[in-house]
């Protein structure tokens, strides 16, 4: 329940000590409820930074565990400032590649009932972000992710997060991300219709 009404969503995640299979879209046994805006070959996995908890910590006076934003894989020493799009990735048996940034929706701030933790993710660039799944394979809590390939034209989560929300009108820096091939198809979308305007 949301808001008094009954709402389907994936949000709410438990810390899994077990192996887990991850297929092409999500890990077996998990999901998207909402498949427009969640979920698909691009966002099949979302991770988020275990480093940013405590400043949500200090923000909100309450915990933030693993899990706390929805994120299929909480994690420790990678940030948004040092993962490119298309940064290719080993964990367990699987080979993950970042797509994107992930955009903080209205259902994370119902899920904590804090309706301006949206925009403090968007504003202080703490959003966490999607790796689609290039081989499918199993993954356990404890792994490691291991880089294995960096983009010849790397830009990093940070710096597209700071082009999305903040540098609006800097087109030449929309050109450029958008010739990021491993750049998902929605951001794509959402860069080539602003410098169409």
């Amino acid at each position: 329940m949301m808001d008094g009404r009954a709402v389907t969503t994936g949000i709410y995640k438990q810390p899994v000590a077990t192996p887990l299979w991850l297929t092409k879209t999500n890990f077996v046994g998990d999901g998207q409820a909402d498949l427009i805006h969640h979920g698909g070959r691009d966002k099949a996995v979302c991770a988020y930074p275990s480093e940013h908890f405590s400043a949500w910590e200090r923000l909100y006076g309450r915990p933030f565990l693993a899990g706390s934003f929805g994120e299929n894989i909480t994690l420790a020493g990678l940030v948004e400032k040092d993962v490119c799009i298309g940064d290719i990735f080993e964990v367990g048996t699987a080979i993950l590649q970042v797509s994107q940034p992930r955009q903080p929706c209205v259902k994370l701030a119902k899920r904590h009932r804090l309706i301006d933790l949206p925009l403090h993710v968007q504003t202080t660039g703490y959003t966490g972000f999607y790796f689609r799944v290039l081989q499918e394979g199993t993954v356990q809590a404890g792994h490691s992710l291991k880089l294995m390939e960096r983009s010849a034209r790397p830009f990093s989560v940070e710096y597209v997060n700071r082009v999305y929300y903040v540098e609006k009108s800097n087109k030449e820096a929309m050109r450029a991300i958008v010739a990021e091939q491993a750049l998902s198809e929605d951001w794509r979308r959402m860069f080539l219709k602003r410098l169409e305007q």
